[in-house]
């Protein structure tokens, strides 16, 4: 904590120094004022720039310069997000918001077009769907206060996807791209707008082969399909009464040949890019579709009502090596990775290619359906002249559901190859429903007193949790067995921010809110709860744009997550981890070398973040171990960084992206790591390019991993994982 203040006294040293020998000028040159789009939260640089609390917007041009699939890399470039990759193209993130637990992404509110999108927001927040950004036209990051009026998850912030919107004129997109390991991308989308009608359509397709081998040979690639369409209704300009009516429908499938096995210390050493035979079945099958209808309508010049009513549906078989068993009991595959010594008959059973006894190998079909389901519905006046005053009231009425009825098929090794030996009755493993019925109110008001602008506001949930659990020994669900389980919860969620502007060069904001996260539906599970505190800065001195803030937030409990994706033993079964400590500094730098060159420009970006964490309480658990104060919480680097460089003119671009993650402990504990508790820091560099034949027609180049590092991002779910190796796709972009 030492280390954060004294930088912080540094940085705002600085800039005192350099406002003082400024002139006012416009504080958000180059950025124009860009209204609210209706499902966005923040809607622009500008808004992103003047908001009372951190928040990053990464627009359609930032997007564009790389056109990343993998979310991971984007997300990377944004201070105060830390990311755990797991299978190298971003396919279910691992996302943290100021240290908050990343795996599953399930302590972050998420959003696409502002509403909830995780397959069961409340029951079952695991985000093992996740929107494709290849179809997104912005990226929106809240932190701090800045975010308290979405939920349910509000200690380390909100992200919201914005998908692409109805064009205002005929418009038509065309991209198109191959590169090794036989990966494809193909995006077709068009769309316009008359006086009162308009519309868009969709497609979207990216697969790979895989960089990865299985041993005697198998595809550990992906294949997917993204459909989406808008349909809009608006009066005539001249109606008295403003409003408009818009349909979003959306649906997704995929295939990815995914597994949960990784390697051991020796073997990721040997070739990181092996996999063992005992992953050959190993896939993952997903479909995904949304209903989304919004109702925006304007009864006065300073009052705006927004009503959406919203339907997810997802589906997801995860089939996977779970365990094996060579006549000693059943060993998960974790617990084979960490120490192949001591399970070397078991170790061999899935790495040798040898052949096996029958039934040796347990993969678990993980079979779930999901929905989540509800209207919201939000009133914005605008009123005062003195004082000018923001008030925003919402309310929202929300369901989930996840459905499990899995089971386990046993297999053994016959010539090389998985043999199944013993297929599974469905529904004799995990065989249960849990439920959530949610109610949310938040009001927000946003006071400007000329200088200061302050934003305090409250959110109100309730929370009813159920699990009803039918047991393995009931997959017809007679209920002969049945147990069953509910806990609820209502808080309130109150948080202020606000902003100070010295001048047109400098200003500070900061705020305090209380973070929240809903507990399970074990009776005594209790909700996350934290303090959390930030101040910080933005300031534009000399073309130099920049902002920094430091954070911290005070848990007076952690709630942890049995998840398999960490190692754990799936049952999602929340625990009480007590008080813990996290805090932080994020520093963004930004500036165009050819600032005011109406032929060139040259941006760099700077993004720095540093976070520090520490358990303040002793306690044991099956996904931390034995934790002692003072501990840190695994998978949160340090210190990570992102440097963007970019050359642009009329014909061509061309970008740079370096990124620095340090070191992380993989089991919580304090000072030094030993090898097999830690993943190493990493480098990475990605270019991209592009060249303008004409106004029509775009050709591009991109490349991740330029210097074909090898390293490890994980060792979640069991095992070793390596990052992408070198890749490289070219394609063409065109436009009508």
């Amino acid at each position: 904590m030492k280390r954060i203040l004294s930088l912080v006294v540094i940085v705002v040293s600085i800039q005192l120094s350099q406002a003082q020998n400024e002139q006012p000028v416009d504080s958000v040159k180059n950025l124009k004022v860009i209204h609210l789009k209706p499902n966005s939260l923040i809607g622009s640089k500008f808004e992103a720039q003047n908001r009372t609390g951190s928040s990053y917007y990464m627009s359609s041009t930032d997007l564009s310069k790389f056109n990343y699939t993998d979310v991971n890399r984007a997300l990377l470039s944004i201070p105060g997000v830390n990311v755990t990759e797991e299978d190298g193209f971003g396919l279910r993130p691992n996302i943290s918001l100021r240290g908050t637990q990343a795996e599953r992404s399930s302590k972050i509110t998420l959003m696409e077009d502002g509403v909830l999108i995780a397959p069961a927001p409340y029951s079952a927040p695991a985000a093992y769907y996740f929107p494709n950004i290849a179809r997104m036209e912005a990226i929106e990051v809240l932190k701090g206060s800045s975010q308290v009026q979405y939920g349910p998850f509000t200690t380390g912030g909100a992200i919201n996807f914005v998908s692409s919107s109805i064009p205002n004129e005929l418009n038509g997109y065309a991209r198109m791209s191959m590169g090794n390991y036989n990966s494809r991308q193909t995006e077709l989308r068009i769309g316009d707008s008359g006086e009162q009608w308009g519309y868009m359509v969709d497609f979207l397709n990216f697969s790979s082969d895989g960089f990865k081998s299985i041993d005697n040979g198998g595809n550990t690639g992906f294949d997917r399909n993204d459909y989406s369409g808008k349909l809009s209704y608006r009066s005539k300009a001249s109606a008295k009464i403003q409003q408009s009516l818009t349909l979003k429908l959306q649906y997704s499938e995929g295939l990815d040949k995914e597994t949960y096995l990784g390697l051991t210390d020796a073997d990721f050493e040997t070739n990181p890019y092996r996999r063992y035979l005992g992953s050959a079945v190993d896939n993952i099958v997903t479909e995904h579709d949304q209903i989304q209808l919004t109702h925006l309508i304007k009864p006065a010049h300073n009052i705006t009502v927004q009503t959406t009513a919203y339907s997810n549906n997802f589906k997801r078989n995860w089939y996977k090596l779970d365990y094996v068993n060579t006549g000693n009991g059943r060993v998960s595959i974790n617990n084979i990775l960490t120490d192949p010594t001591t399970y070397a008959s078991e170790y061999n059973a899935i790495s040798s290619g040898q052949d096996t006894a029958e039934d040796v190998l347990g993969v678990k079909a993980n079979n779930r359906v999901y929905y989540s389901r509800g209207v919201q519905s939000k009133v914005n006046l605008r009123f005062g002249n003195d004082i000018l005053s923001d008030l925003e009231l919402g309310v929202r009425y929300h369901t989930d559901q996840e459905d499990r009825f899995q089971w386990v098929d046993l297999y053994g090794v016959e010539n090389g190859q998985l043999a199944l030996t013993s297929p599974a009755t469905r529904g004799t493993d995990a065989n249960r429903v849990s439920d959530a019925e949610a109610i949310a109110f938040h009001a927000l008001y946003k006071a400007n007193f000329g200088k200061l602008t302050l934003t305090p506001g409250l959110r109100y949930e309730d929370i009813t949790l159920t699990r009803d659990n039918y047991g393995s020994n009931d997959p017809g669900r007679t209920g002969a067995s049945l147990s069953s389980r509910e806990n609820s919860v209502n808080v309130f969620i109150p948080g202020v921010g606000a902003n100070y502007r010295i001048n047109n060069l400098w200003s500070f904001f900061g705020g305090v809110h209380k973070g929240f996260s809903p507990p399970g539906s074990a009776p005594d599970a209790d909700a996350e709860e934290s303090i959390n505190y930030e101040l910080g800065s933005r300031f534009l001195i000399k073309g130099l744009r920049g902002e920094t803030t430091v954070f911290f937030n005070d848990y007076s409990n952690l709630l942890g997550s049995d998840l398999a994706a960490i190692g754990g033993g799936g049952t999602t079964d929340m625990f009480n981890a007590g008080e813990v400590n996290v805090a932080g500094i994020e520093v963004s730098f930004s500036y165009d070398l050819f600032e005011g060159n109406s032929n060139w420009s040259l941006p760099l970006t700077l993004n720095y973040t540093h976070t520090q964490t520490e358990f303040q309480n002793a306690f044991d658990s099956n996904v931390y171990g034995e934790v002692v104060i003072g501990d840190e919480i695994p998978y949160i680097a340090e210190n990570q960084w992102s440097f963007l460089a970019g050359l642009s003119h009329s014909k061509f671009d061309i970008n740079a992206n370096a990124r620095f993650v340090g070191e992380m402990r993989t089991v919580a504990g304090s000072g030094n790591t030993i090898a097999s508790e830690r993943v190493d820091r990493n480098f990475i560099i990605d270019i991209s390019g592009r060249y303008n034949f004409n106004k029509n027609l775009t050709g591009t180049l991109n490349m991740i991993n330029v210097l074909d590092n090898e390293y490890a991002v994980s060792r979640q779910p069991a095992g070793l994982r390596p990052g992408h190796p070198f890749g490289i796709n070219a394609g063409l972009i065109a436009r009508f």
